[in-house]
């Protein structure tokens, strides 16, 4: 996986039509400049207006993602984000001079062809990516909508679709860029659709551009020669045909391609984070809306909280304090120091681990039968590592208390038993003053949260030490 930031190596150029609006339309997909991401901009107007790429701006996905700002919009804007995305571009303004994303042939091959020809340029600026330390989900359960995204050390994504059809039975899709090619097993996939939701649509004024070559046609039911010469006229055809659930007869390019054009949907709307995610996405039923609302919840969390990485818990790797460090720096002691060992350190967060045994004192009383750390516990070692963090940077010539003056929001999720290790990380809410320190704390088992709390602290300064142990030194 890059860590630089990439733009194309040369404008690329499409023209077509719309899907919805049947308007002939351009497209030009320029290269851009190292942290610009990617933005569209309406070209045709008397001012062209710019809209960025982001999740907080879709205003619309009823049968497409729609970017808009003010009373501008750009349509079906995933296929070209995909093959973008996907493909490595980060940074990319897309010129178009109507209101919607030309549809080509319904899928993003002729998008990765050109990208593909194009090349990317590694810029000097480094990615940005958005780790997932936790399984996150978004449902609706009306809809039988799931997605969930869970830790790993690069993006994969996996979706699983179900419309309860006769032709169009359960199908399973999956992408990972360390296996899989997004040119040649994503990209060709094309849009689909019900035989008997084309009505509608037209009627709504609606799928203008849409014909047998952009779509897959899906047919459920026995179509009558009245409704297939409709059908005819519709799509200017001289003969139009039903075989094997599916109108003329199409040849799908994959036992499940309607399963992988929906992925190819899904990765053009989570390009709307504007970072890379390293984590594995897991769908039932993916859809713009869902996607894209999983989106903007996600990036609300990232404008309050910022960017975090996660520090998972390697037991080879060397600690950044050891228990006789932390010895050194907090006044605890056994039985009541519950941090074992640093292993991240900064200015803005740490993280510290405690291995729980079967040895440890309180499960003598809590409970004989069913030993479980004690949540207070779990909690009071979270504030043993705030307290580590709070004192990282302070003068080492003088003596420090800690002393916590709130603890809010407490949740307790998964219960600790002996052979857990458990792993708090800890960062700023906000920026240290007059010796206040306020934390997000939460407490891992592996991948599973098992507490979360929010702390502050009060840092008071004692007298002058009579000598600086090299130990504690400022790092």
């Amino acid at each position: 996986m890059s860590t630089k930031q990439k733009t194309l190596g040369s404008e690329i150029v499409f023209s077509g039509r719309g899907l919805h609006t049947g308007a002939a339309t351009k497209m030009v997909v320029r290269p851009a400049e190292e942290n610009r991401g990617i933005w569209f901009r309406r070209v045709d107007l008397p001012e062209p207006v710019e809209i960025a790429a982001l999740g907080e701006n879709v205003v619309d996905t009823s049968r497409s993602t729609v970017l808009g700002k003010d009373d501008v919009r750009i349509s079906t804007v995933e296929h070209i984000l995909a093959a973008l995305w996907t493909m490595g571009v980060d940074n990319a303004v897309v010129d178009v001079d109507g209101p919607e994303i030309p549809i080509m042939n319904g899928s993003a091959s002729e998008y990765a062809a050109a990208i593909e020809k194009a090349g990317l340029v590694e810029q000097d600026a480094a990615r940005k990516y958005y780790e997932v330390c936790e399984k996150i989900s978004f449902n609706l359960p009306d809809k039988g909508v799931e997605i969930e995204l869970y830790p790993d050390d690069h993006f994969s994504a996996s979706i699983h679709i179900d419309f309860g059809s006769r032709v169009l039975v359960n199908q399973w899709a999956t992408f990972d860029p360390q296996k899989d090619n997004f040119t040649t097993d994503i990209a060709p996939c094309r849009t689909f659709v019900f035989l008997h939701e084309l009505t509608p649509l037209l009627e709504a004024g609606l799928i203008k551009g849409g014909d047998m070559d952009n779509a897959i046609v899906v047919v459920e039911n026995s179509v009558s020669d009245e409704e297939l010469a409709k059908l005819r006229k519709i799509f200017n055809k001289p003969t139009v045909e039903v075989r094997e659930g599916y109108l003329s007869n199409v040849e799908m390019f994959f036992p499940n391609e309607p399963a992988r054009h929906k992925l190819l949907d899904v990765l053009g709307d989570f390009a709307l984070l504007g970072v890379r995610i390293k984590g594995k996405l897991l769908a039932t039923k993916p859809g713009h809306q869902a996607n894209t609302e999983m989106v903007k919840g996600l990036r609300k969390v990232m404008r309050k909280e910022g960017i975090k990485p996660c520090h998972r818990y390697n037991p080879a790797a060397e600690a950044i304090y050891d228990v006789n460090d932390i010895k050194k720096r907090l006044p605890h002691r056994p039985p009541f120091l519950l941090v074992d060992k640093i292993t991240h350190i900064d200015e803005d967060g740490i993280t510290g681990i405690k291995g729980v045994t079967v040895n440890e004192p309180f499960f003598v009383g809590h409970f004989p039968d069913e030993p479980v750390m004690p949540g207070v516990l779990i909690v009071e070692a979270m504030a043993q590592c705030g307290g580590i963090l709070a004192l990282h940077g302070m003068d080492p010539e003088y003596n420090y208390s800690t002393y916590f003056l709130k603890i809010d929001g407490v949740r307790f999720k998964q219960k600790v038993v002996p052979g857990d290790t458990l792993q708090f990380e800890l960062n700023l809410l906000e920026p240290i003053r007059r010796g206040l320190v306020h934390m997000e704390a939460k407490a891992f088992v592996g991948d599973r949260l098992v507490c979360e709390a929010d702390l502050l602290a009060q840092v008071t300064r004692g007298d002058k030490r009579a000598g600086t142990p090299a130990a504690i030194k400022k790092n």
